[in-house]
């Protein structure tokens, strides 16, 4: 019997019989190991235990503690979902079941919506199935055969995903779980070896779904659910999830009188008293921090002829995605769904020259973008929004030093909001515009900035936008959770389209490179981070309403009103509660609007010139004086103080 050589990652070789299956290697190198291992990588090729080894080859197995192995175990689960789904609901058709991020989920057709009772039966049913330890059984059928068998079964989805993504083949990749041989799925796998290493999963909500997205498709039902190794991981991811519904920004913007939305303006904020200060604090925030920086202001039109569109390439790649309009005359015009193609014109509009750069412009006009209906959710996906937007002009040897200036502004920005991030330099794509030399050239510079300026990074081959490379920086909240906030983009090719020049020291016309940049992101989309991060509990530089002042009795009201004045003359935001209530009951509300501060007068206070000071954060805090409040809140506002 030939024999073919296995390298295992430490280098060393094992002989095995040639088409015994990836396990028999594990088995030769230790039962804990067999046991242990869910799939493995051969060559470069993630594949089940039960994989054939027919040539020399490298192995490694993946466990628990492989990073890839989470995807796999909840890949699994999602199909242990569909299997229960079809044997207590025979007649569902079964979509796509891809893991997620969060978990996984699986799309069915199935002729009524399901109720919170089908997710129990269907739970319960998953767990049998986990305890029966049945095997994943990897099968290969000749492509005619599977459209054949899902068509007679009454499946055109499944036929549909064969005929479009094994278009070639002479064999196709099937599931199925031995013993259930009801339930059959199209898939390029692995799995788990069986379902018995299935132990901590759970089904979490449904909603409605539609066949590869498109609301003009196949209308469907999707099953969400999360799996873990452990129930302990499980459940800890569970809290999490009980306490993000508790800081859900919706909730809160709700609860604390910040936003609110109208059906007449679908994915339009409608701001309200408090939470445009809020908005408006973030907004003259970052003018405090880029004018020192050399930005200037800028406001460009909110409505575009399509020949500034077309110039900048958005007409044939992104006008799906805007408003457009059309003036009196005819004139095909659109809503500015991004601000750099007007900041081209601001460049153009003038002679520049060297001296001149670098030229940064920052605005934080509207703009929308035509997101479809059924995507809009709260502030963090709107069709009005605006950015903390900023286009940089630089000469080519500018470059470096630049991106080092903006890597230093995002750590001073998220280190006053107390967000830590992480940084990823996204390299040429595939579909890149330009010549190899400048990308590499523009790569070269951005490693330099990253590395001068001391930020760690990971490097995300192939993901940089069409138009050059690009720094992006993902922030983590309290609870863990990573969005996507600041980006740093080199781009040559808008300069190019818009023809702009300036003049060198050497008397010739340059084209200058442009950087995108914004940290915020959407205020929008930064504010919901915010809202989530602090619970709504902002430090008292963010806070909407600074303090509250409390007067005990009628008689009071005339010195909180005193007090409050003083407090807004000083430039605190207070307010005085008048009602006609007793004062625990002021206490109790204010802590319950996440109100800093808390100043109780009476008659004590009024005839001492002082405030009763009860802290949101740290209780009741005895008597100060006016002015001594005032020192103190200001000197934590200048602090930036975050807790």
């Amino acid at each position: 019997m030939s024999q073919v050589t296995i390298t295992l990652p430490d280098g060393s070789q094992k002989q095995v019989a040639a088409g015994a299956p990836v396990r028999a290697v594990a088995e030769m190198i230790s039962p804990r190991l067999a046991e242990a291992a869910c799939v493995a990588w051969v060559g470069d090729r993630l594949v089940d235990l039960t994989h054939p080894l027919t040539d020399d080859a490298t192995v490694r197995f993946v466990t628990t503690k492989s990073p890839e192995a989470l995807e796999v175990y909840r890949h699994s689960t999602a199909h242990l979902l569909a299997a229960a789904v079809t044997a207590l609901f025979p007649d569902v058709q079964c979509g796509i079941g891809p893991p997620t991020d969060e978990g996984f989920f699986y799309d069915f057709v199935v002729s009524r919506p399901f109720v919170p009772e089908d997710l129990a039966a269907i739970e319960a049913k998953m767990r049998e199935l986990a305890d029966n330890d049945f095997v994943y059984e990897r099968q290969a059928w000749p492509r005619d055969e599977a459209i054949a068998f899902f068509r007679q079964r009454g499946e055109p989805l499944k036929v549909q995903l064969i005929k479009e993504k094994t278009v070639g083949q002479s064999h196709v990749s099937c599931y199925t779980i031995r013993d259930r041989e009801t339930f059959l799925d199209f898939c390029v796998g692995p799995h788990v070896p069986s379902t018995g290493r299935l132990k901590a999963f759970k089904l979490t909500a449904t909603s409605n779904a539609y066949w590869k997205g498109d609301a003009k498709n196949q209308p469907m039902q999707r099953i969400y659910g999360t799996a873990f190794f452990t129930q302990k991981e499980l459940d800890d991811h569970l809290a999490r999830i009980e306490e993000a519904k508790r800081r859900d920004h919706r909730k809160l913007g709700k609860e604390l009188g910040l936003f609110t939305f109208h059906p007449w303006a679908p994915g339009s904020t409608f701001w309200l008293a408090k939470g445009a200060t809020l908005y408006n604090t973030l907004s003259d925030y970052m003018r405090d921090v880029l004018f020192p920086a050399g930005y200037v202001e800028v406001k460009t039109p909110i409505v575009f002829n399509k020949a500034l569109w077309e110039t900048s390439g958005h007409w044939t790649h992104y006008r799906e995605n805007m408003f457009l309009v059309e003036s009196r005359d005819g004139e095909e015009m659109g809503l500015k769904a991004m601000n750099c193609p007007g900041h081209m014109l601001v460049f153009g509009a003038e002679k520049r020259s060297y001296r001149d750069l670098p030229l940064r412009y920052h605005e934080q006009t509207p703009l929308h973008r035509n997101e479809a209906s059924g995507t809009l959710s709260g502030l963090t996906r709107v069709r009005q929004f605006s950015q903390d937007d900023a286009h940089c002009f630089v000469a080519e040897d500018q470059i470096a030093s630049e991106v080092e200036a903006l890597l230093k502004l995002i750590q001073r920005v998220y280190g006053d909001f107390g967000l830590p991030y992480s940084a990823k330099l996204s390299t040429r794509p595939v579909d890149f515009l330009g010549d190899v030399v400048t990308w590499n050239h523009a790569e070269a510079s951005l490693k330099a900035a990253l590395e001068q300026a001391g930020q760690a990074y990971v490097v995300n081959e192939g993901d940089g936008a069409f138009y050059g490379p690009k720094i992006d920086f993902d922030v983590t909240d309290a609870l863990g959770r990573k969005w996507q906030c600041a980006t740093i983009q080199l781009d040559y090719q808008l300069p190019q389209r818009f023809d702009l020049t300036y003049v060198g020291a050497d008397n010739a016309e340059h084209r200058p490179v442009v950087i995108h940049r914004a940290i915020f992101g959407s205020f929008e989309r930064f504010m919901a981070i915010l809202i989530e991060h602090f619970a709504g509990a902002f430090p008292l530089w963010l806070a909407p309403v600074q303090a509250a002042v409390l007067p005990i009795a009628d008689r009071h009201l005339d010195y909180a009103r005193q007090v409050q004045a003083t407090l807004a003359a000083a430039g605190l935001r207070a307010t005085v509660d008048d009602r006609q209530e007793k004062v625990n009951l002021k206490i109790r509300e204010a802590q319950l609007q996440k109100v800093p501060y808390m100043l109780v007068v009476g008659d004590r206070e009024a005839a001492d010139g002082a405030v009763a000071v009860r802290s949101r954060a740290q209780g009741d805090l005895g008597a100060r004086a006016v002015a001594s409040f005032v020192h103190e809140a200001l000197a934590e506002v200048d602090r930036k103080q975050i807790s």
